[in-house]
């Protein structure tokens, strides 16, 4: 299904929040994120706040999760989206070359793990990429870079490496591939550079490198390049009491709406997101009567 009344963008204890109380109220949702759930709360030790749930590892509740979501039949689409359009009446989901439609957004992306560089944002669509599926194509037999936060996406840097002659790879975690035109780094990326367009990247150690475009394979695309006009502040986004943001039918839960980044909060985020979005589509759809 392509169309939704509310597109719940993350699985962590927001997006899942969200998600089971939309099933409660019996509303059609689209949940993305990864069928592992939650990667922080996943490597999480020893977890001693979540009521009901004393000195709980962190893997144990990602399976608790898993185990309430499965009974209620609810399945995560392993999908990262790249891009929201607000189209007035409507949002427009693209991931992967894929496009899905929905009356509302929440997003529970949570906290970035990789922070945006330079000239990444400005050269957005003029050489810089986050979807190698939908633009890996325009770079055959080219030198492009590469950054990824995720090794679940390597399978997305070797598809790439296929098509390129020169792959720069700059992966935040140990990486296993070893592919002959991926050159990997262990410096980090500082900039993007090109007026128009991409020209080059340099390196924190002050080496530049000239490539013709810059993929940023991220868990999480940055809430404020994910959808254009999203009011944001030190990193985070800006809701009210209800989750909402500024822009009408889009509501925001978890560490993405800032601190303290606490399981618990986050889940008392996802519900009042989630019921938020549901109070905002009956007004609405009332006022199309």
């Amino acid at each position: 299904m392509n169309k939704a009344d509310i597109a719940i963008i993350g699985s962590g204890p927001a997006g899942l929040s969200a998600a089971i109380n939309a099933k409660i109220r019996n509303k059609s949702f689209l949940l993305f994120g990864s069928g592992n759930l939650s990667h922080k709360i996943e490597i999480s030790p020893k977890i001693d706040n979540y009521p009901g749930f004393a000195q709980i590892s962190g893997k144990a509740l990602n399976e608790k999760y898993a185990e309430h979501i499965a009974s209620m039949g609810i399945s995560v689409m392993d999908e990262r989206i790249t891009g929201i359009y607000n189209m007035g009446k409507s949002f427009m989901l693209l991931a992967g070359g894929k496009d899905y439609e929905a009356d509302a957004v929440i997003i529970a992306t949570g906290s970035e793990t990789t922070k945006t560089v330079s000239g990444e944002k400005e050269l957005l669509g003029k050489g810089v990429s986050y979807c190698a599926t939908c633009d890996g194509n325009l770079y055959k037999n080219k030198t492009i870079a590469v950054v990824c936060d995720n090794a679940e996406m390597e399978e997305e840097v070797e598809y790439l490496a296929g098509l390129a002659e020169t792959v720069h790879y700059f992966p935040v975690f140990k990486s296993s591939l070893h592919t002959e035109n991926i050159l990997k780094y262990r410096t980090k990326l500082q900039s993007v550079n090109g007026e128009s367009r991409v020209s080059g990247i340099t390196l924190k150690n002050g080496e530049e490198i000239s490539v013709d475009g810059v993929f940023f394979l991220k868990s999480s695309v940055s809430a404020d390049i994910l959808l254009n006009g999203l009011e944001i502040n030190n990193g985070h986004i800006v809701v009210d009491r209800n989750m909402a943001t500024n822009i009408n039918g889009c509501f925001a839960a978890g560490d993405c709406t800032g601190t303290p980044y606490q399981i618990a909060k986050a889940a008392g985020e996802g519900n009042v997101a989630l019921h938020s979005a549901v109070s905002y589509l009956a007004k609405r759809n009332a006022c199309l009567l």
